[in-house]
């Protein structure tokens, strides 16, 4: 691992006490037995019901080394949208849901966490995106986010038409209810679930999924991480969100303009060391793990 030196190791655990503190104990009298200092969040600092420093989740980076994510995909993506501050790597815990970011068992947890602490984890750099609303003139809204940034239609709108251009050039306006743009990292999320393709993390680029498009031809697109993607709301009949991450977002209206691009600053996640990316795929999505 070529990052700083682990000296304090950050917390943030999933709410539910039925998973998540099991774990959590083990990795206190862990990391207490060791003399590694640590930092929890609130959620984990009500679980461990222990004395110790407690900090925002989106402090964590600024505060500590090395971040341990115990949950799901969804805790895991609160932490890395405040990483562009620092990049600080996550070790993520998975307590049992269908999740492709928090890919370390429970039973892989201590051993993990003593890989980053002796500098010898596999850490993997991931693509992430910086996401900017303009209204008029003015950018009203900045996120930053690993996995995509959606617009699509609100529970009783109508389906609404964007204007798409990439790298400064028109690609086409669209009728439908929304278009998905992904990283990699975010392929296996809602792009999946919309008919997107599967991207293998390292590979750069920007995955355009659209949503139910009126015109059947369009299908996903994958574009190269360094040309831009523009997205013009040209006409509206409805509620039309912004959403990074599927956690946080802003409403949008006829003429605002949205521009992704390539954020800065990776996300740094510690990847199991006993399986593959490919692995992983069969394990969590059910396909054949017979060997050829």
């Amino acid at each position: 691992m070529s990052h700083k030196p682990i000296t304090t190791v950050g917390i943030a655990a999933k709410p539910q006490p039925s998973g998540a503190l099991p774990a959590l104990k083990e990795l206190v009298h862990w990391l207490g037995n060791r003399g590694v200092p640590f930092v929890l969040d609130p959620d984990a600092a009500r679980l461990a019901d222990t004395s110790g420093p407690v900090a925002e989740r989106d402090e964590l980076p600024e505060k500590t080394d090395l971040i341990v994510v115990l949950g799901g995909d969804g805790t895991l993506l609160s932490i890395a949208r405040s990483l562009y501050r620092r990049e600080v790597p996550i070790l993520g815990v998975n307590l049992g849901s269908l999740g492709f970011l928090t890919e370390i068992s429970t039973e892989e947890m201590i051993p993990a966490l003593e890989a980053c602490l002796n500098g010898k984890a596999d850490v993997q750099r991931r693509m992430a995106l910086q996401c900017t609303l303009v209204r008029g003139e003015e950018a009203i809204a900045t996120f930053h986010c690993l996995n995509d940034v959606v617009i699509n239609k609100g529970a009783l709108a109508r389906m609404f038409e964007i204007r798409i251009e990439v790298g400064g050039l028109w690609l086409t306006n669209m009728r439908s209810d929304g278009l998905i743009v992904a990283t990699a990292t975010g392929s296996t999320a809602y792009n999946l679930s919309a008919g997107g393709p599967i991207v293998v993390p390292g590979l750069d680029g920007f995955i355009l999924t659209p949503l139910c498009p009126h015109t059947l031809t369009m299908r996903p697109l994958i574009v190269g991480a360094q040309t831009p993607v523009h997205i013009e709301v040209v006409r509206e009949s409805g509620q039309v969100y912004l959403t990074a991450d599927g956690q946080t977002g802003h409403p949008m209206h006829a003429g605002d303009h949205v521009r992704i691009t390539r954020s800065s600053h990776s996300v740094l996640l510690v990847v199991s060391q006993s399986r593959n990316y490919f692995a992983l795929l069969r394990e969590k999505l059910g396909w054949g793990s017979g060997h050829p």
